[in-house]
């Protein structure tokens, strides 16, 4: 085994650390529930300090985030909706006490880089993960490298249409009220119909507006990146039947406006399940490490 590297997903429930290489060299794992700040970091900590010793530090974390290694906040959590986390310094604070090299970028990039590197995205250059949970959020791979633009995209907080005669839900983000995440996450629907998702019967309203939603997110995503492949994952999309309804439906609204068989016959090809379950996020920050680690020769 070469050197080891150490990855952390901090999700926006739960946070995930890991030593190893690679999903079948992996030396230590723990996951444990994402609290206030302090007590977090301190635990990812402890868990680092405590195993064998890592070369480099690969972290993923719910955001937005800053991942300008020339800014002054890098390594932050910034505007997050999620409360008493504005404004943290995670990496800043784990490569003070760690004392390796830290690379730092939000959860859903690290989950899109460790599905190309391992899983549902191996050896599709333009790829887009999708997850579904406590929030939405998306990485785009371009190139097999994440793409940040400005910051990063934040595709949770796009605008899609909401019928308010069909569903007179405010929606829940704290910022945009009905953007895309305050309709459909997870949190959304629970909110709406009074109920735990994992409640509701297969046949329920929930799932048909859902689909509905989540479905006009992912036109979108496909019409402005146009990725080579979409991975759909995260707890929401855990309910049985919701993928096969978005692959009958995302062709009915593109309505053959793109001539591709991948968005038609082919749509099963295009539209999937992640390979590597939850340990999608912190084996793409064990990624990130190890590619942060070859460039610095």
């Amino acid at each position: 085994m070469s050197e080891l590297l150490g990855g952390v997903e901090t999700g926006g429930t739960w946070c995930v650390c890991a030593i190893g290489t690679g999903p079948d060299e992996l030396v230590a794992r723990e996951q444990f529930r994402t609290s206030e700040p302090e007590e977090t970091i301190a635990r990812i900590g402890d868990f680092f300090a405590a195993g064998p010793r890592i070369a480099a530090l690969g972290v993923g974390s719910f955001g937005p985030v800053d991942p300008d290694p020339e800014s002054s906040t890098w390594g932050y959590v910034t505007t997050t909706p999620k409360p008493g986390w504005q404004q943290t310094p995670i990496a800043p604070r784990l490569r003070a006490r760690l004392d390796v090299p830290v690379v730092f970028d939000n959860d859903v990039n690290a989950a899109a880089v460790g599905e190309h590197r391992w899983g549902a995205g191996d050896g599709i250059a333009s790829l887009c993960y999708l997850t579904v949970g406590t929030g939405i959020g998306a990485g785009l791979l371009i190139g097999g490298r994440p793409w940040h633009g400005l910051v990063h995209p934040e595709v949770g907080h796009i605008r899609i249409p909401h019928d308010r005669a069909r569903d007179p839900f405010d929606g829940i983000c704290p910022v945009h009220g009905d953007c895309w995440e305050g309709l459909a996450a997870g949190g959304a629907i629970a909110q709406r119909w009074e109920a735990d998702p994992r409640e509701l019967p297969d046949g329920h309203a929930a799932w048909e507006l859902e689909t509905e939603y989540l479905a006009l997110g992912i036109l979108s995503i496909v019409l402005v990146a146009s990725p080579e492949r979409l991975i759909v994952g995260g707890g929401v999309m855990e309910r049985a039947g919701l993928l096969a309804a978005l692959r009958r439906r995302l062709p009915e609204l593109l309505d053959g406006y793109l001539q591709t068989p991948l968005l038609a016959e082919r749509i099963d090809e295009y539209l999937v399940a992640p390979q590597l379950g939850d340990s999608a996020g912190v084996l793409g920050a064990i990624a990130l490490a190890g590619d942060a680690l070859t460039a610095r020769g």
